[in-house]
């Protein structure tokens, strides 16, 4: 039997192989501009869910609290970026952030109902006992908490803290 030459085939098995790597190229860059953006649409959609139930919590609170106008009706964490993290590059998902914030608020909700006036002894204790806690397992990590300023404005109460990831990890 005799086997055709495929020297006169070889300009278009380039072409055909070209054309195979270049589709081959031109999917993987199309995937990863795709988890990409869905990507950037699940970090939105868990902030927008995030604000959702913060305002109906908002919403809960202040109907509990609308004849009392000297409580405390909202705990409000705001976390503060680290710089330090940044040049690290380890920044925190929208997930991990989320969680800590739902963990102070949780902590700190002692506070709501309290009057406003009557806060200063209450927030120094919050403060000496929550500053430099440890959450352990917040999305497999471990964080320390440092609350940097505690305010209250119109009966709600903000925090601002710091999140710092622990690198090692004790079992």
């Amino acid at each position: 039997m005799r086997v055709p030459p495929f020297e006169r085939y070889s300009k278009l098995t380039q072409a055909v192989a070209f054309m195979v790597v270049g589709g081959i190229i031109g999917s993987i860059v199309y995937h990863s501009l795709f988890f990409m953006n869905f990507n950037a649409l699940v970090n939105m959609n868990r902030e927008l869910e995030d604000t959702i139930i913060e305002y109906e919590e908002r919403i809960q609170k202040l109907n509990q609290f609308k004849d009392q106008h000297t409580v405390i009706k909202i705990v409000l964490p705001v976390l503060l970026d680290n710089k330090e993290e940044k040049e690290e590059k380890s920044l925190m998902s929208e997930l991990t952030k989320s969680e800590l914030k739902k963990r102070l608020k949780t902590e700190l909700g002692v506070f709501v109902g309290s009057s406003i006036y009557k806060i200063d002894s209450n927030a120094e204790m919050a403060r000496l006992l929550l500053n430099n806690k440890i959450y352990t397992d917040v999305n497999g990590k471990d964080y320390r908490i440092e609350i940097k300023t505690m305010l209250m404005v119109e009966n709600v109460l903000r925090v601002w803290f710091k999140a710092v990831e622990l690198k090692l990890r004790v079992n």
